[in-house]
C-alpha cells in the first residue's frame, strides 16, 4: 500500500490517496495492471483510517478472488473523500439541469448550492489518473479502468461513466443513494447512458436501514437500462440483497460480488 498524502489539484480540495498494488507486481516488471478506483478511500483498506472501525477491505477480498481464478489481479486506488465536502462532490450535477430554472433554484438552494461532482469528476479524470498511469504499469484503456463506490460513491461512479464514457468502462454501484437525485436521474440516465454492448453497470442495495427507500427508485434506473438496451446478467447486474444494512460491514461482506462483475477473469 502507498499512500499520497494531500494529493494537490487544481480542481478540487487536497485529498489521500491510497494505491494497492497485487503481491506480484514488483515480481513480474513486465505486466500490466487494469485498476479500479474506488470512492471514499479511508474506507476501502485499513480499519484504522474509517470513521466506523470497519473497512470493506477490498484488497483481501479480491486476493480471494484472484486466487480462486474468479478475478484478474488490479491496481486498486482509494480516493478519499474531505467532509464536509462529500455530499457536493459526489451528487451528480446534471441531472438537475431537467430542472426548470425556478425548480433549480429551490432544490439547489436546500442543497447548499449546485453539486461540485463535474469539477471532482475532472479531478479524477484529468490529474489522479494521469499520474497514476505515469506512476505505475497500468493498463490506461477504458475496458480497463473502473471504478466504484457505496452510497453517494455509487452515484458518483455511474456519473463518472456516464460523463466520461471514454474513460470508464464499467462502474459498481453499492448501496446507491438514490434519493439523492430522485425524480431527475431515470431522464438523466435515458439521454446519456453509453451504448450497451460497450459499457458494463453493477448496483445492488439491502433492505434495512437507509437501503430500505432505495428499491423503487432502483427499479426505475434498472427501466432506463433495459431501454437502453442493456442486457441484465450481461452487461448490467441489479442484486437486492434482504436484510442487509447501510453500513461498511455489509459492503464488506458482499465485496466481492461487484469485484466479480467488474474484474471477471
Amino acid at each position: 500500500m502507498i499512500r499520497h498524502e494531500a494529493f494537490p489539484s487544481r480542481l478540487v480540495m487536497p485529498r489521500h490517496v491510497d494505491v494497492w498494488l497485487p503481491p506480484d507486481y514488483n515480481a513480474e516488471p513486465a505486466r500490466r495492471y487494469p485498476v479500479l478506483y474506488l470512492h471514499d478511500g479511508q474506507n476501502c483498506f485499513d480499519p484504522k483510517d474509517c470513521a466506523f472501525g470497519v473497512a470493506w477491505e477490498v484488497q483481501h477480498a479480491l486476493l480471494r478472488l484472484v486466487m480462486a481464478g474468479e478475478a484478474r489481479p488490479a491496481i486498486l486506488v482509494g480516493v478519499w473523500n474531505v467532509e464536509p465536502l462529500r455530499l457536493m462532490d459526489y451528487r451528480p450535477a446534471r441531472p438537475f439541469h431537467y430542472l426548470s430554472e425556478r425548480a433549480r433554484t429551490l432544490v439547489t438552494a436546500g442543497m447548499g448550492g449546485m453539486p461540485q461532482s463535474d469539477a471532482y469528476l475532472a479531478y479524477l479524470v484529468r490529474e489522479l489518473k494521469p499520474f497514476i498511469d505515469l506512476t505505475y504499469r497500468t493498463r490506461p484503456g477504458r475496458d480497463d479502468t473502473f471504478i466504484m463506490g457505496s452510497s453517494m460513491g455509487g452515484l458518483i461512479s455511474l456519473y463518472a461513466l456516464c460523463e466520461y464514457p471514454e474513460v470508464f468502462g464499467s462502474a459498481a454501484c453499492v448501496s446507491t443513494h438514490w434519493p439523492a437525485v430522485e425524480g431527475v436521474i431515470a431522464p438523466y440516465l435515458r439521454d446519456t447512458l453509453p451504448p450497451p454492448g460497450t459499457h458494463r453497470l453493477y448496483f445492488d442495495h439491502g433492505t434495512e436501514t437507509l437501503d430500505a427507500l432505495y428499491a423503487p427508485i432502483q427499479a426505475e434506473v434498472d427501466g432506463a437500462m433495459a431501454a437502453a438496451g442493456y442486457t441484465r446478467g450481461r452487461d448490467w447486474l441489479t442484486l437486492p440483497f434482504p436484510g442487509a444494512r447501510h453500513f461498511e460491514k455489509d459492503w464488506q461482506e458482499r465485496v466481492h460480488i461487484p469485484l466479480r462483475f467488474l474484474l471477471a477473469a
